[in-house]
């Protein structure tokens, strides 16, 4: 979520400072640039990994401030929500054993993460979309307690100017509103990072659009959200629709979103990049500044453009463009933002290696991709590759192809060549291209999430499915195994010990009924059904009472023929929520008499127990 500060006043004073250094160091960075001095001798990989924290249910762990304590490492930092952890890895030059170095880096440091989690009874796992995340995790309670995640909060909601709605339709469909930006934590990745010389930066660039959408489709690894199975890579619509503050109006106009792709091809140098998005995206954070980058380039010395790197932290290009500086020397950078966590370390450095050979791999008549690919194909092949995956047809220079074809048939070869040229160790090389080979063949880890997934909702309701998956997601990320070697789950034991609370046994998939149906069709309903309790709305979707088979019969003759459900229904109804534990619904039933429970989140039904689900 940007830069980590301290503090920060971000009052209108600070504003103003900020916006003047911001348009300095554009003006900075073009000077260096014209200067050259933005260093272009050497080339340096780089990563960003981000991990949930779970406790021993397999449920998010809301303890990052304690870990991070414990750890006492600066490469570790805090995310937006309480249950996430971010590790920034050094970066390495590219070349030889890079790959190697980067993996027993990260392989370490999260050994390092596990222990100090153990002590708090919690464990880390690598995953795209934690499953077992539920809506209750989503509320502002579970917020890493930081001033600046609530200021990004604060000012997003302001300018929404109301809820953030979030629609994703998959095979299943999920549509609710949430009142802050909290679900974009639901989100977790493995950032790539790739030092690029300034003069090959824009040629590079356009070339990261072009191969997004299939390097997207050899990695999905995130077809779950609140139980539902939407796309093979769920982030990427979660991620924009989390931190969307564009207005809806009646007018039609155009608006940039503040997660996006892009809209064209660029052109220039990266400081046009900087500009458009200065154009086209408000300030959301501020900072005070000591000195002025222009004044510091006067003097000699190297500026760290700390108004453009806070600034670009709040804009979220899947691709996104960087200034850094190391060893005293400015680079600049491409990032690579919507590879997914896991399934497993291997795996991960397998999408490292891949984009990486395929970056500077790049064939020369793609120098110019503006004269040989519109953009709307490449933007396209994104959407498209994040909603099927490995299933994904692409348009790939003006014809179809699938991506199955062409990774196998042109981008792996360009891989390969890639990270050949600049030496890296030929036994890595075949190693990890050889993953993603196998698991464009055979399967992603979204493919693996989703059979699982649909095996054990043939044996347990929706909650104990989700638990079971997200074990047998740890389990085997211990092995570090390629997705393709894990093990299936299709024979689970269920264990009725692991149930606490009523919304991991309630039954979700609901038929309901209005105050204003016929009575007639209601019963008739309840017996084609063969179902003795059905839950009955208003106009705004609030439960208003309950139809039983029992007070049915209660009530002896009746016209059912005029009669409504408001006339005939239960209206003073005992309801529980997804948090209440089973033991004391069980008493519930008990002493009130009564067959079912409701459960509600406010005033809506989201599943119903009964006694047979006790």
């Amino acid at each position: 979520m940007g830069e980590h500060i301290i503090e920060g006043k971000f009052d209108e004073e600070e504003r103003k400072a900020f916006v003047q250094h911001l348009i300095d160091d554009i003006r900075a960075l073009e000077l260096m640039m014209m200067g050259g001095l933005i260093e272009d001798d050497i080339q340096r990989i780089g990563a960003e990994q981000e991990m949930c924290l779970i406790n021993w249910e397999y449920r998010p762990a809301p303890l990052s401030l304690e870990i991070i304590r414990d750890i006492d490492d600066s490469h570790f930092t805090t995310e937006l929500a309480s249950y996430n952890l971010e590790m920034n890895l050094d970066p390495v030059k590219l070349g030889e054993n890079c790959f190697a170095k980067v993996e027993k880096q990260l392989t370490g440091l999260l050994g390092k993460a596990k222990t100090c989690a153990a002590k708090h009874d919690a464990k880390i796992l690598l995953t795209g979309i934690l499953p077992t995340i539920s809506k209750d995790e989503l509320g502002m309670d579970f917020m890493t307690p930081i001033p600046r995640y609530y200021k990004i909060n604060d000012i997003l909601k302001a300018w929404r100017g109301d809820d953030f709605t979030l629609r994703i339709k998959g095979v299943d469909e999920l549509s609710l509103h949430h009142d802050s930006v909290l679900f974009e934590a639901c989100n977790t990745s493995f950032q790539l990072h790739l030092q690029v010389s300034p003069d090959d930066f824009i040629k590079s660039y356009n070339w990261a659009q072009a191969i997004a959408g299939p390097v997207l489709g050899a990695s999905c690894n995130s077809p779950l959200l609140l139980g539902k199975e939407l796309w093979k890579e769920t982030r990427i619509a979660l991620f924009q629709q989390s931190l969307d503050t564009r207005k809806w109006t009646n007018a039609v106009k155009e608006q940039v979103a503040r997660v996006f792709f892009g809209e064209r091809w660029q052109e220039g140098s990266v400081v046009q990049i900087f500009k458009e998005d200065v154009s086209t995206h408000r300030i959301i954070l501020t900072k005070a500044i000591e000195k002025n980058s222009l004044q510091v380039l006067e003097e000699g010395t190297i500026p760290k453009l700390e108004a453009l790197n806070l600034f670009n932290g709040t804009v979220y290009r899947w691709n996104r463009p960087c200034y850094g500086v190391g060893n005293g020397k400015p680079h600049l950078r491409i990032e690579n933002r919507y590879i997914p966590s896991g399934p497993s370390v291997i795996d991960q450095m397998a999408n490292f290696a891949f984009w990486v050979g395929l970056m500077v791999g790049r064939p020369k008549k793609f120098d110019n991709m503006p004269a040989i690919m519109d953009f709307r194909e490449a933007k396209l092949n994104f959407i498209k590759s994040a909603m099927n995956g490995r299933q994904t047809v692409f348009t790939w220079l003006g014809r179809p192809i699938t991506l199955k074809k062409l990774v196998l048939g042109e981008l792996l070869p360009i891989a390969y060549d890639g990270l050949k040229k600049v030496n890296v160790d030929e036994k890595d090389i075949q190693n990890l291209l050889g993953i993603v080979e196998t698991r464009v063949r055979l399967g992603t880890g979204a493919e693996w999430q989703i059979g699982n997934y649909r095996e054990l909702r043939k044996q347990m309701k929706q909650d104990s499915a989700l638990v079971q998956l997200t074990k047998a997601m740890y389990t085997n990320q211990r092995t570090n195994k390629p997705v393709n070697e894990w093990q299936s789950i299709k024979e689970i034991a269920r264990k009725r010990e692991s149930f606490k609370w009523v919304g991991q046994i309630m039954s979700t998939r609901l038929m309901k009924l209005y105050e204003d149906d016929f009575a007639n069709l209601a019963i008739s309903i309840m017996q084609w059904n063969n179902i003795h309790h059905l839950p009955v709305e208003n106009t705004k979707g609030e439960l208003v009472g309950l139809l039983t088979w029992s007070h049915i019969e209660k009530m002896g003759d009746i016209n059912t023929k005029e009669a409504r459900v408001s006339d005939i229904m239960i209206k003073n109804v005992i309801t529980v929520q997804p948090k209440t534990e089973i033991q004391t619904a069980k008493k519930m039933m008990k002493v009130h008499q009564i067959g079912c429970l409701p459960v509600c989140v406010d005033f809506t039904v989201v599943g119903i127990v009964s006694k047979v689900d006790l």
